[in-house]
């Protein structure tokens, strides 16, 4: 029997066997208007073009833009730039203050931000995977409403301020998280980049002083309700992925290839931690040649599912306008080929 897209992913991701492994493919705005040109489709047609398992819910907010159009606001107020297809900030609204009782926090009581969610949930019918979408979560937060350089000084040099900061986010998350499981979501997703190309962007100390009992408070609600809790976070951070799974962490994306290595986790963490991702966006989606896509796709199954389950197979981050269409084709024929497991 074909199993719908939630209860595929929901095996997956608790190694359970599925009919075939789950794929997602997120893209960028701009990306999106080229794939609904290349396919001849509507945008709202792509979701299912694309076959995606997951779909992830944001807040009901108002768009706020500056008078010249340049940057967006968030829900917290942070600005970001309209101009790069990626998420750059300029407007860090507490850059030049720590008087944390001086900022306008955002409420996360208001009744309506959850309207646009209850109507996706609603309207999905039980079909996707739905997740709360917790992008810039706790340390991005922070450096996102701080300034980047100026959070890593407050980190190092006055750690007091950086832990109040960090526990006012909490408790505002906080109050959303509860808000989401009493709608109905199947999981909680958190975006929050601990890692350089490398190496950790702080100390394993410092991680664990200031993030870690933050991100298990987090994460402990999802866990409660019996909840899958997943975490992109970019860059090298084996040094800290025992600790993530330790306070409950079930998926973990990107998996970027270059980053860090595939045979690595899986002996690592055999199947006590599922991922989602695993195919380049950095160099084999955009430089790779189609061949080299089918080639990735077919190293991820065999290195992250050996056993066909585990994985939600995905381009490690949103689809770009760099990345040409023969390989969107191609990483979708080899979706096919190597995920059908009937």
């Amino acid at each position: 029997m074909t199993m719908t897209h939630k209860e595929r992913m929901r095996r997956a991701i608790h190694y359970e066997p599925v009919d075939q492994i789950p794929t997602q493919i997120n893209y960028t705005h701009a990306m999106g208007l080229k794939l609904v040109d290349h396919f001849e489709i509507t945008l709202e047609d792509l979701l299912a073009r694309l076959d995606n398992h997951m779909i992830r819910v944001d807040l009901t907010q108002p768009r706020r833009l500056s008078d010249d159009g340049k940057v967006k606001y968030d829900w917290w107020g942070v600005g970001f730039s309209t101009e790069e297809e990626g998420y750059f900030t300029s407007v860090n609204p507490i850059a030049d203050s720590k008087n944390l009782d001086n900022y306008l926090w955002p409420n996360p009581y208001d009744p309506h931000l959850l309207d646009k969610a209850a109507e996706i949930l609603k309207s999905d019918g039980g079909e996707h995977f739905i997740t709360c979408n917790f992008g810039f979560c706790l340390f991005e937060r922070a450096w996102a409403l701080r300034g980047y350089e100026n959070f890593l000084m407050d980190m190092a040099l006055d750690p007091s301020f950086a832990e109040e900061l960090l526990d006012r986010i909490t408790d505002i998350q906080l109050v959303l998280i509860k808000r989401y499981i009493d709608l109905g979501v199947d999981g909680g997703y958190f975006g929050d980049d601990y890692g350089a190309q490398k190496n950790l962007l702080f100390s394993p100390q410092s991680w664990r002083q200031l993030i870690k009992p933050r991100l298990e408070r987090m994460f402990a609600p999802f866990l409660d309700a019996g909840l899958p809790v997943l975490l992109h976070s970019d860059g090298q951070i084996a040094k800290i992925l025992p600790d993530l799974v330790e306070v409950g962490l079930t998926v973990l994306n990107p998996v970027q290839p270059e980053v860090i290595d595939h045979s690595w986790l899986r002996e690592t963490f055999v199947n006590n931690l599922a991922y989602y991702g695993g195919i380049s966006t950095q160099t084999t989606l955009p430089f790779g040649s189609p061949d080299e896509v089918n080639a990735a796709v077919a190293e991820c199954v065999k290195t992250l599912a050996p056993d066909n389950t585990g994985l939600l197979i995905a381009p490690s981050h949103r689809l770009m306008t760099d990345i040409p269409m023969e390989n969107v084709d191609a990483l979708l024929a080899a979706f096919t080929t190597f995920g059908d497991k009937s």
